[in-house]
């Protein structure tokens, strides 16, 4: 590695950084050409089917792309999707070394890609920057590796662990600036995912109030299908309702409202939550987003699906009598409790903003 590499790279990550709300189901990645110490070319993939970083860097450079160094957030993928090869522009266009921050975790590309360059005559070097490439993109590597999108629950609470009083009554728990950032993570969201008591309970709409080009999926968990065809979040875009209901009349009011009703039961009766997340996988979903109560909070982490937690802690007090945060029932050994992993801890507006993972066992 040269000294000036990991500032390319860093320019790289910022610009793949710009896909982040778009490029779903695609991963995020940023290009950088330099030649002589200055950059000739630079570009970013911006959504599904169209050009990926490395053909805009080299569209901006032009001639001046033979003799060039490559810094790419991800592995050229060496495969025909929906754009052809990324590696094979590269080496068409006379680029004489690569840097990537990390190797494809996509199975049709997994070090093919690095594979063609080398073959080609390329200098080709790997994992400058990895972590930040992988946080960058994982969703994406998560479908890829384990079948599933990366989980990430959002909870909004006072600082001693409650999101509601004993009534339900829990608007609002955080402040405006805390709500407002919540719309840039569900911005990033492939899906967002609440339970069927959230929707009785709040009527919310789960879309994004910001600037976007794109609205994630909205997905509802309805065991009995219990929604009314008059719920608001039926109004716009795509709603997935997952039930274990084979109740045809509820299915045909929801589909005649535009929603899609899948059939995921378990043995229980109840909606199967791993297949909810398989089948999201299946469809291309990266990051979901859970916006949901205690019970399904819960359930989720005791089945060991959510990766990842966004706490807001509110600067005030509800009381034992207040809702917790999530249902885990009666823990017998601290064996049995959920652990995590501190990511990030800052001020958003009144509230605090804790982000943490959850270690997998």
């Amino acid at each position: 590695m040269h000294a000036a590499d990991s500032q390319w790279m860093a320019q790289a990550l910022q610009l793949a950084a710009q896909g982040l709300n778009t490029t779903t189901p695609n991963p995020r990645v940023g290009c950088v050409l330099v030649k002589d110490g200055k950059i000739i070319g630079e570009g970013w993939h911006r959504r599904a089917g169209e050009p990926h970083a490395e053909v805009h860097a080299l569209r901006a450079a032009g001639k001046q792309s033979r003799g060039a160094t490559a810094y790419v957030t991800l592995e050229p993928c060496s495969h025909h999707g929906r754009t052809p090869p990324c590696a094979d522009a590269l080496i068409e266009e006379g680029v004489v070394r690569v840097v990537c921050a990390m190797q494809d975790p996509n199975p049709q590309v997994a070090g093919r890609g690095i594979a063609r360059l080398r073959a080609a005559g390329i200098a080709v070097e790997s994992g400058l920057m990895e972590a930040a490439a992988r946080e960058l993109n994982v969703g994406f590597v998560s479908r890829m590796t384990r079948g599933l999108p990366w989980m990430r629950s959002k909870i909004a609470a006072s600082l001693d662990g409650r999101t509601a009083l004993a009534n339900g009554a829990s608007q609002w728990i955080s402040g405006a600036d805390a709500r407002q950032d919540v719309q840039h993570w569900r911005a990033r969201s492939c899906a967002v995912l609440t339970g069927i008591g959230t929707v009785l309970a709040d009527d919310p709409q789960l879309n994004v109030r910001i600037a976007t080009e794109r609205q994630p999926l909205r997905v509802v968990l309805d065991s009995a299908l219990r929604m009314s065809p008059a719920a608001r979040m039926l109004q716009d875009g795509k709603v997935l309702v997952c039930t274990a209901s084979q109740d045809a009349e509820k299915r045909a009011a929801l589909e005649q409202r535009g929603a899609e009703v899948l059939l995921l039961a378990n043995a229980a009766g109840q909606v199967d939550l791993h297949a909810v997340l398989r089948e999201l996988a299946r469809r291309g979903i990266n990051e979901v987003m859970v916006e949901a109560g205690r019970n399904l909070n819960g359930a989720l982490l005791q089945a060991g699906l959510v990766d990842e937690l966004v706490l807001y802690l509110a600067p005030q007090l509800l009381g034992d009598a207040a809702r917790g945060m999530a249902d885990l029932g009666e823990l017998l050994r601290l064996e049995q409790r959920v652990e995590l992993a501190w990511r990030d801890v800052r001020r958003v507006g009144t509230d605090l903003r804790i982000t943490a993972e959850v270690k997998h066992v």
